[in-house]
């Protein structure tokens, strides 16, 4: 717990002026609402005749002495209205005290609790705030080990629960203390030995309840790990689901998710059947604590009379008053519990270190003046090595094709230059500077990057090119998407570049998705281009009308090709075969074929896998 506050406090310093505020409100709000029950007693007195008669004027003698002053200045007031015959106004005296109080106290209460509303909103938002700029700022190895779902279930759901469970702490770490206090305060100046009673049952309540919730946060976090697993289930579900229908696999992730939410469920009621508890418990301990105080209390007042009725029955209020308070707290607890998990797996996210910081002298890189140059890199994405003493050269204005079989390192030369990865060894520089020096930002804006996957956004077809470039202007887009050979489709268009895309582009085809996708690095118009097997998704007829686009697009711009067709790299002014992370034959395509080698045997299968 002290952990957890730990971690939350910078997030709670940005809220300082609403701590402060509802700090303020809830000690009003705590004072007024013991003071509510001790204000029946003069209105019980005046009911029962218990009023004690003053006939002087009470003499102000300072701060110390205000209990006996305020009491004796209402009793001299309504001992006037009494001995006059008027107990009708000296009653309506009283009970204005007892509903002012009550007033004030829901007012600051109000006020508290408006305070706590703003703090606990602005801290969940600066939460995930926080949280998603480290998602999208954490390498693409972090997400390489985990499953998306369990991401999204600690941005969604574990920030939901520290808001219901965790953050209500919030709510009671101040009010009902205080209120507490207070209330003992008071019922100490009543009757030291029934306030010892009280006192005796709060520490027996806090025991019981705390070994009833023990176990309660490692439950949760399983539970919270099964929700990030069943978000996968579903997201992974959503995604494939054409090869789901067309294999008829929907029993197979039916019964993943089963099992998956039927753990949920145990894991969930195991949780409901411990929070509950605490309210019984508690309950159950207050009454208790009532009936013994009912008990020596009536002794007191019937027997040894050292005690008035009407002042016991405020008494009983006042404790009543802690009991509540109390039961809060006591609920809280469980669910603290909850939320003290959800915020672990918060926290784990937000500290987790992000190993492709830039460094600290790097510096940003504008322009692109002589060539790309890979130095004797070897990497690995785990155990085994992907690339091995690795090296080309990349001039300006130059495109180089990478190619050869599954598994033999093309694509990791994309994400290695576009530094989504470090080498384990070697370097690679532009310009004679390593991209370690160089910011990252400063780095991708010199490039552009088309994928195999045509990644579109749930957005119009403008704002999806305008991720390259922010501030184009409409004429710049459509001077893109001509050059990407897609304002042919996209001009038919009822809404034209304001026509949706859909969820993944899925309202278009493969070819007419990749030519938006062309679109888009066009328009950010990058001195360095990277295409990584843009064209093997398509069909022969997308692939002919994507491929004049990528030949538009790559006229005077460097450009590094990964090929799986040989369409794509048959004019490249190098070709590089790859075979398990080395470099076995180099050239152009005609000097290749004339070497009758690995490239000659690619060409013959017409297959770059």
């Amino acid at each position: 717990m002290k952990k957890i506050i730990h971690q939350l406090l910078p997030f709670i310093k940005r809220f300082k002026g609403h701590v402060f505020l509802n700090i303020f409100f809830n000690l009003l709000y705590a004072l007024f609402s013991s003071l509510a029950f001790v204000s029946l007693i003069p209105m019980l007195n005046v009911l029962f005749d218990k009023t004690t008669i003053v006939k002087e004027a009470p003499v102000w003698t300072g701060i110390s002495g205000i209990k006996d002053y305020s009491q004796n200045l209402l009793n001299y007031k309504v001992s006037g209205f009494l001995e006059n015959g008027n107990a009708q106004m000296a009653l309506v005296i009283v009970i204005a005290i007892v509903i002012s109080t009550f007033i004030l106290k829901n007012l600051f209460g109000y006020f508290a609790m408006q305070h706590v509303m703003y703090l606990k909103n602005g801290v969940l938002t600066a939460l995930r705030k926080d949280m998603y700029e480290k998602i999208i700022q954490l390498p693409l190895g972090f997400y390489s080990k985990r499953q998306k779902g369990d991401v999204m279930a600690r941005i969604l759901g574990d920030i939901n629960e520290m808001q219901n469970s965790f953050f209500i702490v919030l709510e009671l770490v101040v009010r009902e203390p205080l209120t507490i206090i207070f209330s003992l305060i008071l019922m100490f100046t009543i009757s030291w030995e029934l306030s010892l009673f009280v006192l005796c049952f709060i520490p027996l309540a806090g025991f019981m309840i705390s070994r009833i919730g023990k176990s309660l946060k490692s439950t949760s976090l399983k539970a919270q790990q099964e929700s990030g697993k069943l978000i996968s289930i579903v997201e992974e579900s959503l995604t494939g689901l054409k090869i789901v229908k067309s294999y008829n696999a929907e029993s197979i992730f039916r019964n993943k998710f089963t099992r998956s939410a039927d753990n949920i469920l145990k894991l969930s009621n195991k949780i409901g059947l411990k929070n509950n508890l605490a309210g019984p418990v508690s309950e159950v301990l207050g009454i208790a604590t009532i009936a013994v105080l009912l008990w020596y209390g009536g002794k007191l007042v019937l027997i040894d009379k050292v005690i008035e009725g009407t002042t016991f029955i405020a008494f009983m209020g006042l404790a009543y008053a802690i009991l509540t308070p109390a039961k809060a707290i006591s609920k809280a607890s469980y669910r603290v519990k909850n939320g003290m998990a959800a915020a672990d797996r918060v926290f784990e996210i937000l500290h987790e270190e992000n190993n492709l910081k830039d460094s600290p002298n790097a510096k940003d890189l504008d322009t692109f003046h002589d060539k790309i140059s890979v130095e004797n890199i070897s990497f690995k994405y785990e155990n085994d090595l992907v690339l091995k003493n690795f090296s080309i050269q990349v001039p300006k204005g130059k495109t180089i094709a990478l190619v050869g079989q599954s598994g033999s390192g093309k694509s990791t030369i994309a994400n290695l230059v576009t530094r989504f990865y470090d080498v384990n060894e070697g370097q690679i520089k532009i310009d004679g500077i390593n991209i370690k020096d160089i910011t990252k930002k400063s780095l991708r804006d010199l490039m552009g990057l088309v994928t195999q996957d045509s990644i579109l956004f749930n957005d119009s077809i403008k704002n999806n090119i305008l991720l390259g470039k922010p501030d184009a202007s409409t004429e710049e887009i459509i001077d893109a998407l001509k050059i990407a050979n897609a304002w042919e489709f996209v001009k038919e268009l009822p809404e034209g570049i304001e026509t949706n895309v859909g969820d993944a582009g899925n309202n278009f085809s493969g070819g007419q998705k990749q030519r938006l996708s062309i679109a888009r690095a066009v328009l950010k118009n990058p001195p360095i281009m990277i295409l990584d097997e843009a064209t093997s998704a398509l069909d022969t007829e997308s692939e002919r009308l994507v491929q004049v686009a990528l030949e538009n697009m790559m006229k005077n711009r460097t450009s590094i090709v990964i090929a799986h067709r040989l369409s794509t790299i048959q004019n490249a002014d190098e070709i590089v075969v790859m075979q398990r992370g080395e470099i076995v034959e180099q050239g152009t395509h005609n000097e290749l074929l004339a070497k009758n080698g690995t490239y000659k045997r690619l060409v013959d299968m017409q297959s770059f896998d």
